[in-house]
């Protein structure tokens, strides 16, 4: 399973360690993903998502359906279907 969130993309980022001395060293960045159900009560089914935490924020703000069709029309959200 990739480390990839299923509605808004994002992915590990690689940056680096910076220490006291200014000495860098390679590390990654991962997204906060949790694996959720969601009710759909457009479509009276769940459905299961692996969603970064602000994408859960969104959620609670304007509802899956919505988001989930806004995240469509931009181009993100490929594998969910709806």
């Amino acid at each position: 399973m990739s480390r990839t969130c299923d509605l808004t993309g994002k992915r590990p980022r690689k940056g680096n360690h910076v220490s006291h001395s200014n000495r860098k060293t390679k590390r990654h960045f991962y997204p906060n993903l949790q694996d959720k159900r969601f009710w759909v009560p457009e479509l009276n089914k769940w459905i299961s998502l692996r969603v970064s935490v602000s994408a859960l924020r969104t959620i609670d703000k304007v509802g899956i359906y919505q988001f989930i069709k806004s995240q469509k029309a931009k181009g993100l959200a490929q594998g969910v279907r709806i």
